[in-house]
């Protein structure tokens, strides 16, 4: 094949195999580096989720039941209450945890910075959501908090619901997505006290110390379920719940 006749200039211009290939080359070699770049993206709320085992049911080593919880240090750890092996580890990046609610397929925890968040239990799978809890951070601190005694509450035996208790406000979450149902603000001079709560026949009974000789007894005292607070003839909207409908129809969802 002949050479190109020069240009102008007297220069033999550049074959057009030359300018498409040059490119090419170039995004070949830049795709490690977008790669890279991806995966040392820092993860959402600084969350790092070790499985330690996966163990395949093909082989009949499958754990039976959740793992037991305990918070050792930064991390959540789940262990077989068996053999106490670990199942997998839940650490964030500066942060520690403070609480833990166990409950059937869920990991509830209490973070140091306000963050609740919601672990798959049995296998450690996911963290099912995240939730910021506000004003909470700085109250964790003090010595009024009891290292967040009281703070997470379920709200039916199966903890489809929970109930996240702190001095300004009790709020309700779906633990199924997380998703915010009702929040009920203290009382004026008032405030919630989260590790002075008790449970009686369904509802959750929680302290609300007012300041003043005039505050009533009965408004120091909250009782609240799944569905808000209980007061006489309210009529709650549903929560998605269609166990509670009269001859098995559903309630309307909030």
């Amino acid at each position: 094949m002949s050479a190109l006749p020069p240009d102008a200039t007297g220069r033999a211009p550049a074959r057009r195999g030359t300018h498409i290939a040059l490119p090419v080359a170039l995004a070949v070699l830049a795709l490690p580096l977008v790669t890279a770049a991806h995966h040392a993206r820092p993860a959402p709320y600084g969350d790092r989720l070790i499985v330690h085992a996966r163990m395949d049911a093909a082989d009949g080593a499958l754990p039976v039941g959740d793992p037991a919880l305990r918070a050792k240090g930064r991390a959540v750890e789940a262990y077989d209450k068996e053999s106490g092996s670990r199942r997998w580890t839940y650490t964030r990046a500066g942060r520690r945890p403070v609480a833990l609610l166990p409950a059937p397929g869920h990991a509830f925890t209490l973070w140091n910075d306000g963050l609740v968040t919601d672990t798959a239990r049995g296998d450690g799978g996911s963290v099912r959501w995240h939730r910021a809890v506000p004003a909470s951070a700085d109250w964790l601190r003090t010595p009024d908090a009891r290292g967040g005694a009281g703070v997470l509450q379920p709200l039916t035996p199966d903890a489809g619901m929970l109930a996240v208790v702190t001095p300004h406000r009790i709020a309700a979450y779906r633990t199924s997505d997380g998703d915010l149902r009702w929040v009920l603000p203290a009382g004026t001079g008032c405030a919630f006290a989260p590790a002075r709560s008790v449970r009686r026949a369904g509802a959750l009974l929680v302290a609300q110390p007012c300041t003043g000789p005039a505050a009533a007894w009965t408004a120091q005292v909250v009782a609240v379920d799944d569905y808000g607070r209980i007061v006489p003839g309210r009529t709650p909207l549903g929560n998605g719940d269609v166990r509670r409908g009269p001859g098995g129809s559903g309630s309307p969802e909030n």
